[in-house]
């Protein structure tokens, strides 16, 4: 039996280069840029309301399910697809299956009657009233 030393120095002279290959690979195992998982989403706010846009494009607005539960909001989308091709020796059929949930927790100054939703364009924008805020009323107490 014989050993043999293994020389390690390209890796050492050429760090740079190695780590951008490893990156790469590494990424490439690691994450499937083409599925998303999460939709992105914007959260903006205004005087009088929150927004909330939401992208999720090629869905249609029935396959949303939006509920509130005591503050948090939670988004549901769910679409299911079918598509089968006969021919004469074989028989294709394709299933597409997209679904995904996202959660907000509302800060205390939603108004929860004031809650609408909306999806246009690939984007579902969700409005969040605001309650009008308690006004300070000054009132001097005479003591008896």
């Amino acid at each position: 039996m014989s050993l043999v030393k293994f020389n390690n120095r390209t890796r050492n002279t050429a760090p740079y280069f190695n780590n951008v290959f490893d990156s790469l690979f590494s990424d490439a195992l690691n994450k499937n840029y083409g599925i998303s998982k999460m939709p992105a989403v914007n959260i903006a706010e205004t005087a009088v309301s929150y927004k909330i846009e939401l992208a999720a494009p090629g869905l249609n607005k029935e396959d949303f399910k939006i509920e509130l539960k005591k503050d948090n909001l939670s988004v549901w989308a769910e679409k299911k697809s079918e598509q089968t091709e006969e021919q004469k020796d074989y028989t294709r059929k394709e299933f597409e299956y997209l679904s995904f949930a996202r959660s907000f927790v509302l800060p205390e100054g939603v108004d929860t009657e004031k809650i609408s939703a909306e999806y246009v364009n690939g984007v579902l924008n969700i409005t969040l009233g605001k309650k009008e805020p308690a006004k300070d009323e000054h009132k001097e107490i005479v003591v008896s």
